[in-house]
């Protein structure tokens, strides 16, 4: 079966909508290209999963957390592409507790191989020893990074910005392994300046960056990250929503959400040149708002609108 998302004309449906509460800002609706595979998961998966198929690779090996939208995207892909998948998942305790959870139960459904290990062990995975063991257990796999980066992503990534996005200042995206946000510098112009929002505490993904282009005009911050990754409050839960209300958007309270509330309290602080116009991508991840609104009531905190 030819895998469809991937085809030369997958972006049919992508559009850009310019928000009227802030003229100077328009978002890439990334989030739009497929239901399954969507924002920069699919730009990342596009070249891995063809180059995959062009040399016959019959099983791919990924990581990730519980509501990982890189596990749920690789196994949709896996299933679409006839290839097996396998999903490295950080936290012994979850094997109990897939039905319970929207993303794993989803990725199972697809086809894809659960394999729980602990968060000690899951910190090797980088580790040349550690993958072998894995290839021992599982035998020969085509490994794809945690989050997808690596250099055929961000060769896919390349393409979210577009010739008519010459027009922007600012180009804004969310940041969590670094490969979506090194693809867009790599496709940026000199008078663009891209900011990347770290959807964890710190900005240790600019030595990624450096590794995967050289262009050099980018900054991180941090400032957004709620505390730390996948961490979230009542107060980005209410923007969240009025943000949803307002413009008809729904936003993913680990990645795209950050951003947005960091852009519009830049704003606020005048962080932008006069005059400046800003491109936000959005960069999908809407899967992981089901198992975050279950976290969110055992919590006895609002639930996000979908």
């Amino acid at each position: 079966m030819k895998f469809p998302y991937f085809s030369e004309n997958e972006f049919i449906n992508t559009k850009t909508e310019l928000l009227s509460f802030a003229n100077c800002i328009s978002i890439r609706r990334e989030d739009l290209i497929h239901d399954l595979v969507s924002g920069n998961k699919f730009r990342k998966l596009k070249y891995n999963f063809r180059f995959a198929e062009e040399n016959g690779i019959q099983t791919i090996l990924t990581f990730g957390g519980a509501f990982s939208n890189h596990i749920a995207a690789v196994a949709a892909a896996g299933e679409a592409y006839c290839i097996s998948t396998i999903g490295i998942i950080r936290g012994e305790e979850l094997f109990d507790k897939i039905d319970e959870n929207p993303t794993l139960r989803f990725a199972k459904k697809c086809g894809m191989k659960l394999y729980f290990i602990s968060r000690e062990d899951y910190r090797e995975k980088q580790n040349n020893s550690f993958l072998s063991k894995l290839e021992e257990k599982f035998g020969p796999f085509y490994l794809i990074p945690e989050g997808g980066t690596n250099q055929l992503a961000v060769k896919g990534c390349t393409e979210i910005l577009q010739k008519t996005d010459s027009k922007y200042d600012y180009i804004c995206v969310s940041v969590g392994t670094g490969g979506t946000l090194a693809g867009i510098v790599e496709a940026s112009l000199p008078h663009q300046k891209i900011i990347g929002f770290s959807a964890l505490k710190g900005t240790f993904q600019s030595s990624v960056v450096k590794k995967l282009t050289a262009k050099r005009n980018f900054t991180i911050i941090d400032n957004y990250s709620f505390n730390g990754y996948a961490k979230i409050d009542s107060d980005l839960v209410r923007f969240i929503n009025n943000f949803k209300e307002i413009t008809n958007i729904s936003l993913d309270p680990v990645y795209t959400g950050k951003m947005m509330y960091g852009i519009l309290d830049l704003l606020e602080k005048d962080y932008f040149k006069k005059n400046s116009s800003i491109l936000a991508i959005h960069t999908g991840g809407l899967q992981g708002i089901a198992g975050m609104n279950v976290k969110l009531k055992n919590k006895n905190l609002p639930q996000i609108v979908v």
